[in-house]
């Protein structure tokens, strides 16, 4: 689809967008099941105080309770995905509206459910989940006693409930800040005058020119550093609060109550950041080969990005993509291939970009209709067949977690989704080596996948290091100044980049516009996942009938086994340091190849 136009949705025909019916026929339904929230919250009140009477009485209201969760997953999912594929349109941001507040009155009137769970004698509870007819909930109530010394009485839940909009004041904050008030102003390119911004900074980066780029960068930190202090303060705020929620539930710190949901051992987290750290040398020499390759004197922080190999010129239409990817995937066999591109041609996909349509690409897959795929393909963008992959990694993912399990049983975690995603990836790079003769396209693709392993694994390593010492620091008794942040991440930029790089005094501000850290101890599960994925990947790829089987064995776990359960089962032990040390192992066989560009 070529055009120097962006069209508007309804111009987009109904082949390329993706096909809501699987969700809702037509809106009157949907309407329908928002009104059914409040119904289905107050059939759950009436049982409170009854829990513990019977197992009949707490089955009965688990029913209850798994219909609500289902009802309101699905009219949300419609309700997002409209909104997502236009933004503008006023009836979209109506329903995504109406939902939010719907849901939240629900949550907040059936917060007292887990806690009285909780309440239930240990032994009894034990007892009544081993009957039968409480199979589509003994995982659930399973992972809930798990979690018993770390939930408060009923009032207690229900103050930090309240409290839970507020806490988000801090993260809502830097993102209208740094999205929306924030003037980067405009920098001046071969086309002219260009708006600066969070959207255009990648874009910037990327400029083979080295002059734009350094304009480009000092201009964006500048703006940075003229709100330090407010921003430094809003990212303590938010160790502040997660600090605050550890204690208030009694856990001893705040990467102890991050992991804790997920039953991931801290010495996991702490081994990850160790292998990293003892294999920094493929990393400095990457920026070596990479100063080389540029002709530069000194590398500088805003020569990163820019790829270090030109003129790749590649046409995919999105169906060739389409095919790429079954090829590419065959080694899982034709059940997972023809099911995922059946769905990409025919109503998982949004296909392509209209006005008023979010950026990027996304999964999002529910329990009730297709594991949905938003993409802005295009042809003429070779990235973008890999984003096809990845996305479809994780749709696939749902797809057979969903087919495997009760609903409430069924949803994996996060630490689990980017491995199938990254799994497609690594598959899709080894299908493109083994079928091409071009040397520039085969090194164009060797630094991109050079370029992923470093921005997942080494990246959020460094990111994971810092926002653990920020925590650390504040439990510590630490008061999280602006200088304080700015040494502790000039310290990481210095040990990870090496000694090639030199840094711009405004390059440490780079810690505080990362939004993904208020999300606290999220940003380590992209490196695992990525070191899980390439195990993965060599275990099937070289492997027999046993190591696909396992691989369909996490595909179909779900939310059934704990994540590191989950991928033991695959066959990779993410508590041991074996899987990271390989990923740094496959990074440092790319760099190696980049010597001979």
């Amino acid at each position: 689809m070529k055009s120097n136009k962006i069209p508007a949705r309804n111009e987009i025909p109904a082949k390329d967008k993706w096909n809501l019916t699987s969700l809702y026929m037509k809106d009157s339904e949907w309407e329908d099941d928002l009104a059914l929230i409040p119904i289905l919250a107050d059939e759950l009140l009436k049982f409170k105080g009854k829990l513990a009477e019977s197992a009949d009485s707490l089955r009965n209201s688990l029913d209850t309770y798994c219909r609500l969760q289902m009802v309101t997953e699905t009219t949300g999912s419609y309700a997002f995905l409209l909104t997502a594929g236009d933004a503008e349109d006023n009836m979209n941001q109506d329903k995504y509206g109406r939902f939010m507040m719907t849901a939240s009155a629900a949550d907040t009137n059936t917060s007292f459910f887990i806690p009285e769970i909780q309440t239930i004698d240990e032994n009894t509870l034990k007892e009544w989940i081993e009957r039968p007819d409480f199979n589509d909930y003994k995982i659930f109530l399973t992972k809930l006693l798990r979690k018993k010394p770390y939930i408060l009485s009923e009032k207690e839940e229900r103050l930090l409930s309240l409290e839970g909009e507020s806490g988000t004041t801090a993260q809502k904050t830097f993102s209208m800040l740094t999205n929306v008030d924030f003037d980067f102003g405009s920098v001046r390119t071969q086309e002219g005058l260009r708006p600066l911004t969070q959207s255009t900074w990648s874009s910037f980066m990327q400029n083979p020119d080295r002059d734009i780029r350094k304009k480009a960068y000092l201009k964006f930190y500048k703006t940075f550093d003229t709100h330090k202090n407010t921003i430094a303060s809003l990212y303590a705020g938010s160790v502040n609060h997660d600090i605050f929620e550890a204690r208030s539930r009694g856990y001893e710190s705040a990467r102890a109550m991050a992991l804790y949901p997920d039953n991931v051992p801290e010495s996991v987290y702490d081994n990850l950041v160790k292998t990293v750290r003892a294999n920094l040398a493929p990393l400095h020499k990457y920026y070596a080969i990479r100063k080389e390759l540029l002709g530069v004197k000194e590398l500088r922080h805003y020569d990163m990005y820019v790829p270090l190999v030109k003129d790749v010129k590649k046409v995919t239409p999105y169906n060739d993509a389409v095919e790429i990817i079954r090829n590419a995937l065959a080694p899982l066999g034709t059940d997972y291939t023809d099911t995922l591109c059946d769905g990409l041609l025919n109503g998982w996909a949004d296909k392509y970009e209209n006005k008023g349509k979010r950026s990027g690409a996304f999964s999002a897959g529910g329990y009730i209709g297709y594991p949905y795929i938003l993409l802005n393909y295009k042809e003429d963008v070779l990235r973008d067949v890999f984003t096809m992959a990845h996305e479809g990694g994780h749709s696939m993912h749902s797809w057979f977690s969903v087919h495997s399990n009760p609903f409430m049983h069924y949803n994996y975690t996060i630490f689990e989704a980017e491995v199938a995603s990254t799994f497609n990836e690594q598959l899709v790079f080894q299908y493109f080596m083994n079928n091409t003769t071009d040397k520039n396209l085969k090194n164009y693709l060797i630094a991109e996948r050079a370029g992923d392993i470093l921005a997942t694994l080494y990246r959020q390593t460094m990111f994971a290091e810092f926002e653990h010492t920020a925590h650390s620091l504040v439990e510590n008794g630490t008061p999280l100044t602006v200088e304080v942040l700015r040494t502790e991440y000039r310290k990481l930029l210095e040990a990870y980049f090496g000694p090639d790089v030199k840094f711009e005094k405004t390059s440490d501000l780079e810690g505080l516009r990362i939004p993904h850290f208020y999300n606290a101890y999220y940003v380590y599960k992209y490196a695992t996942g990525i070191s899980a994925s390439l195990a993965l990947a060599e275990k099937v790829t070289k492997g027999g009938e046993k190591e696909r089987s396992d691989y369909f064995k996490f595909l179909r776990s779900g939310g059934s086994r704990y994540p590191i359960d989950s991928l033991k089962v695959a066959g990779v032990d993410m508590t041991s340091t074996a899987p990271v040390q390989a990923a740094v192992d496959t990074f440092a066989s790319l760099v190696a190849q980049m010597e001979n560009f």
